[in-house]
């Protein structure tokens, strides 16, 4: 079998972005989608909460959009966010166009509040709305015949010749070949950068490999010392960071001490329900100042019939973990979650390197600022996937497909030090966990800028000397993106959002984004 493909339009992430923008593109062009394992596994099908629109006849755009500003700092760009907020109720449309059935009580969608909402605007699927969008995204996508499924295929790098993309060469897991895909328009969908983390509620494919690949290409990467910590996790041995949805606040869970005590009225007046930032900085401080394992969730006050419909999912897994959320309160612990920053884009998510596109957590839209407003991050999915397909359908396409050189691994060898690999892993996570995480200093974070370069170095002669596989690539992509996160942190020099310092507490009044550019 050929280790050579040619598509009009290559698609490298199977998450909502990926798969949305796959459904939206002109059925005349050929499409391949990637996905590094199976094409459900990713960061939108563990989503729990829910996605955020102006539903509710009480509710307006104007307060969504402000919303998200003050959520993010000012730092968000107003225009990409107002394009954002008004094509929601379309995005919850083609949702359900495409087999997605969000909850209703009495006919009218049943929305609910999270953290920095001043209204109930939050649609959700019980809480598996990112299951529900991924499953009935991904049917309508194998309805289609003009896109073909690659499962089990890890890009390595982007072709790119004079400013213009060309493809990428990919590694299949199953050969441990490398080929190349050739394409007149490629998409970057391949989510965001929490794996860095050695805390983190996202599964194991959020490595940053689309930044980290964007960046070595040439590409603009923006404020990506932006890393929101979602406050509630679960603090288990066995629970691998499985995720406590927002929505369990916002339906009135309290957080609590080990000794029963409240405590979130010591840190802001919104309580639960304010942003994510304050609220896993507040724990974060309990945690350390008290010298606390975890602190706990208490939503057992409500009716326990009401609690097993809202979350399913959450007790289920509970349940199997011995906790019974319908009577007892949950550890939990902030965990990394999600990546504010990433590639440039504009509304039609086009880069600035020709023909190079990126939607999702891997983009840097503007919609999201110092940090993301609750259920924002599914929208930005649907929304700016439309929108890229929008464009790439009124782009005139080349006949003939660039000549692209075949990958080369003549000059290098099977490892048998795979040890260094997993070490390596670990001591980065390690690493941007304990001085690079909620709260920052200038002396921690040039610590890890130290350590981190000299991972670098080691990974780069690695790459260099041995035959590739996709823990290698992932560990490439991990180390080469948290340089640029721990980079970025330097360099900004105060307090905003999800980027706390405590050499730099306050706020500046001049707005400006950190841009990394490799040289």
């Amino acid at each position: 079998m050929t280790n050579n493909y040619q598509f009009d339009v290559l698609i490298i992430g199977s998450g909502a972005a990926g798969l949305m923008s796959a459904i939206q593109l002109s059925e005349k062009l050929s499409i391949a989608v990637i996905a590094k394992d199976k094409v459900l596994e990713g960061s939108s099908y563990y989503a729990q909460g829910g996605i955020s629109a102006v539903l509710d006849p009480e509710d307006n755009f104007e307060s969504h959009i402000l919303d998200t500003i003050n959520t993010g700092f000012n730092l968000g760009s107003e225009e990409s966010i107002r394009f954002m907020v008004e094509q929601a109720p379309l995005a919850i449309s083609d949702l359900e166009n495409a087999g997605v059935k969000f909850s209703h009580i009495n006919n009218n969608y049943d929305l609910t509040t999270e953290g920095g909402h001043s209204s109930k605007r939050v649609a959700h699927v019980a809480d598996k709305t990112g299951q529900s969008i991924q499953v009935n995204l991904l049917a309508k996508v194998k309805q289609k015949n003009n896109i073909t499924l690659f499962e089990q295929y890890v890009a390595v790098d982007l072709l790119v010749n004079e400013g213009n993309c060309n493809g990428a060469y990919v590694f299949n897991k199953n050969t441990k070949e490398v080929g190349t895909f050739s394409s007149h328009k490629t998409i970057l969908a391949t989510g965001g950068a929490s794996k860095s983390y050695l805390y983190t509620s996202n599964p194991d494919t959020s490595t940053g490999d689309g930044i980290a690949m964007a960046y070595r290409a040439g590409c603009h990467i923006t404020n990506m010392e932006f890393t929101q910590f979602h406050p509630t996790c679960l603090f288990h041995p066995h629970a691998k960071s499985f995720l406590i949805s927002e929505a369990l606040r916002g339906e009135g869970a309290k957080l609590l001490l080990p000794d029963g005590k409240e405590f979130m009225h010591k840190y802001d007046s919104r309580l639960e329900l304010a942003p994510r930032d304050i609220v896993a900085r507040a724990i974060d401080n309990e945690m350390k100042v008290n010298g606390y394992d975890c602190v706990y969730l208490d939503i057992s006050f409500k009716d326990a019939n009401w609690i097993k419909s809202r979350f399913p999912t959450i007790t289920k897994r509970c349940h199997e973990l011995g906790i019974d959320i319908c009577n007892e309160a949950l550890p939990v612990v902030p965990a990394a979650h999600y990546t504010c920053g990433g590639i440039d884009t504009n509304l039609d998510a086009q880069s600035n390197i020709s023909n190079l596109y990126a939607i999702g957590e891997v983009a840097h839209t503007g919609v999201h600022g110092a940090n993301r407003l609750a259920s924002n991050s599914l929208l930005e999915c649907i929304v700016f996937a439309k929108s890229c397909a929008k464009d790439i359908n009124e782009s005139v396409f080349e006949e003939i497909f660039p000549a692209i050189a075949e990958w080369d691994a003549s000059r290098v060898a099977p490892s048998k030090e795979k040890v260094v690999l997993s070490h390596l892993w670990s001591e980065i996570r390690l690493i941007m966990w304990n001085f690079v995480g909620i709260v920052r200093s200038d002396n921690r974070l040039n610590s890890a800028n130290l350590k981190i370069q000299q991972i670098n170095k080691e990974v780069d002669e690695y790459y260099r000397v041995y035959t590739v596989t996709d823990d290698l690539i992932e560990l490439r992509n991990l180390a080469q993106t948290s340089k640029i996160i721990v980079e970025s942190a330097l360099s900004r020099k105060e307090s905003r959002g999800l980027h706390y310092n405590q050499d730099y507490p306050n706020q500046l009044k001049k707005i400006h984004n950190t841009v990394m550019i490799k040289s």
